[in-house]
C-alpha cells in the first residue's frame, strides 16, 4: 500500500478507472471486474460524475450509480478509497461553490455514500474564477464530513502553485493529489516544472491514460489482431519509430520477467518520482488480469533506464 501525498489515505498501487462502467462494461461485467480487483487487495478506484455522459444514451453519473449499487450489495464502502470528480458534467462544466455543493450532493446519492476520500476538481478551465472559491466550497464539504480530502485534474503549475500557496495557511484544504496525463509515452506535460512542483510540496502524482490508451498494452501495432479496435486509432498515433522502440524495450522485459507489456508499462510509471498509483481501466477480468502483475512488479534500475532510453525523443 502506498500513501497519498500529505493524507492518511493507504491504497493499492494501482486505481482502478472506472470510466468504462456503464459505457464499454455494462453493470454485470463491471461487478466482475470491481470483484476481481478486490479479491487481488485492490482498495483504489476511480470515477467522475461526468462518466459517461459522452455515450449515446447516457447524462453522466453511470459510472458512479454502478459503483453505488457494487459497493451496498457486497457491503465493502469502508474498505473502498473512493475518488471522484467535478466540473466537467455537462450543465455544471464550472468550480463554482454552487455547482461544487451541489455536484457533491447528487454523486454521494449516486455513490450510496455518505463521504467521498478523494474529491478532485475535474480540470481549471476557467481561469477568471478566484482558486480561493473553489477551495472555499471544499471546506464546507469536508467540515461537513462528506469529503475527506481534495486534489486536482488538469491543473497547470501557475494554478496549482497558486492553490497551494492559498493553502498554506490553513484557512483553506490543500489539494493531496494531482491527476495528470502522463505515462511512458506522454511524458512531457508532467515532467518538469510540473513534477518538481508536485515534488516539493508532498503532492501525489495519480496519473491517467496510464497506458496510452492501450497502446502500452502491446495490443495495437500495425496490421495485428485489433487493428479495427475502436482503441486501434489512438494507439496507433504513437506507432512511429519511438512508439516501435517503446514496444520492442516493453517486449524485451516483460518476456524475461515472464510477465504482461502492460504490467511492465505500469510498473515503470509507478516507479518515477511522486507517482503513487497509475489509473488503468478494464472491461473484463481477463484485462485486469493483464494489469495486476504490476503491483508486485518492481522493475531494476537497469530495466528502468531502458524503458526511460527507448521513450526519450532524439
Amino acid at each position: 500500500m502506498r500513501r497519498v501525498g500529505s493524507s492518511d489515505l493507504s491504497v493499492f498501487p494501482l486505481c482502478l478507472g472506472a470510466n468504462v462502467f456503464g459505457w464499454t462494461s455494462d453493470e454485470r461485467e463491471s461487478f466482475a471486474v470491481l470483484d476481481a480487483y478486490a479479491a487481488a487487495g485492490g482498495n483504489f478506484i476511480d470515477t467522475a460524475d461526468v462518466y459517461s455522459a459522452w455515450a449515446p444514451g447516457n447524462s453522466g453519473g453511470e459510472s458512479e450509480e454502478i459503483l453505488g449499487r457494487w459497493m451496498a450489495a457486497r457491503g465493502n464502502r469502508d474498505d473502498i478509497v473512493l475518488a471522484t470528480k467535478v466540473g466537467r458534467l455537462p450543465g455544471a462544466e464550472d468550480l463554482r461553490p454552487a455547482t461544487i455543493l451541489r455536484a457533491a450532493e447528487h454523486s454521494l446519492a449516486r455513490l450510496q455514500t455518505d463521504h467521498i476520500d478523494l474529491y478532485y476538481a475535474h480540470g481549471d478551465d476557467d481561469e477568471s474564477l478566484p482558486i480561493a472559491d473553489t477551495l472555499g466550497a471544499f471546506a464546507e464539504l469536508i467540515d461537513e464530513g462528506k469529503v475527506r480530502y481534495i486534489a486536482a485534474s488538469n491543473y497547470g503549475v501557475p494554478r496549482l502553485a497558486e492553490a497551494l500557496e492559498l493553502a498554506r495557511g490553513g484557512q483553506l484544504p490543500s489539494y493531496v493529489a494531482l491527476q495528470p496525463h502522463y505515462n511512458l509515452v506522454d511524458r512531457m506535460q508532467y515532467e518538469g516544472p510540473l513534477a518538481a512542483l508536485c515534488a516539493r510540496e508532498g503532492v501525489a502524482c495519480i496519473p491517467y491514460y496510464a497506458l496510452a490508451r492501450g497502446f502500452l498494452t502491446g495490443k495495437y501495432r500495425a496490421g495485428g489482431d485489433n487493428a479495427d479496435s475502436p482503441r486501434a486509432g489512438a494507439a496507433s498515433a504513437h506507432l512511429d519509430a519511438r512508439g516501435h522502440a517503446i514496444l520492442a524495450a516493453l517486449d524485451e522485459l516483460a518476456a524475461g520477467r515472464e510477465t504482461t507489456v502492460a504490467a511492465v508499462a505500469l510498473a515503470w510509471l509507478a516507479a518515477q518520482p511522486t507517482v503513487v498509483a497509475p489509473i488503468a481501466s478494464a472491461r473484463t477480468p481477463g484485462q485486469l488480469a493483464e494489469l495486476l502483475p504490476m503491483a508486485d512488479l518492481e522493475l531494476s534500475e537497469a530495466e528502468l533506464e531502458r524503458l526511460t532510453e527507448a521513450a526519450t525523443p532524439s
